[in-house]
C-alpha cells in the first residue's frame, strides 16, 4: 500500500519569503510559517507552543509568493515534509521543511503588508490568473 504525505497549517509569515532563480532557471522561494497551540496548564494559566516550519515554494507558485505574500500575512498551506541532508566540511546536516503544493491567503489585507490586490487560493497545478473567480468559464 502507498503511503501518504500530506501536511496542512494555517500560520503567519514570520518573514517576506526569499526568491530565487536556479541555474537552470527554475524559481524558488523559501520563508518561515509560525503555528501557534495554546492549552491551560494544572493550574489553569494559559499556555501558549509556538512552532517554526520552514516553507519551500517552486515554480509558479514561488511568483505567486513573492507578489502577494509578506511578513506576519496568515496563510493555509497544503504540502509535503521533506528532509534532506548535505555534508558541510565533514559534518552531515539535516533539514526539515514543508514543499508547498498549494496555499491560501488568509484574513484582511491589513494583515501584513499588501503588495498588489490578491487572489483567493493559489496552487502549483493552476495558472495564477486561474485563480481568480470570474475568469473561471463556467
Amino acid at each position: 500500500m502507498a503511503g501518504i504525505n500530506k501536511v496542512i497549517l494555517v500560520g503567519h509569515l514570520g518573514k517576506d519569503p526569499e526568491v530565487r532563480t536556479l541555474d537552470s532557471g527554475v524559481k524558488m522561494a523559501r520563508f518561515s510559517v509560525a503555528t501557534t497551540e495554546s492549552y491551560r496548564d494544572k493550574s489553569g494559566e494559559r499556555k501558549d507552543i509556538t512552532e517554526w516550519h520552514n516553507i519551500t515554494c517552486w515554480r509558479n507558485l514561488a511568483d505567486i509568493a513573492e507578489k502577494y505574500l509578506t511578513k506576519g500575512r496568515q496563510v493555509y498551506i497544503e504540502g509535503k515534509i521533506r528532509t534532506r541532508s548535505w555534508d558541510d566540511n565533514g559534518v552531515k546536516k539535516y533539514i526539515t521543511e514543508i514543499v508547498a503544493d498549494s496555499f491560501t491567503m488568509l484574513g484582511s489585507k491589513s494583515d501584513g503588508a499588501e503588495k498588489q490586490s490578491e487572489p483567493e487560493e493559489i496552487t502549483s497545478d493552476v495558472p495564477p490568473f486561474m485563480a481568480e473567480e470570474d475568469d473561471l468559464p463556467f
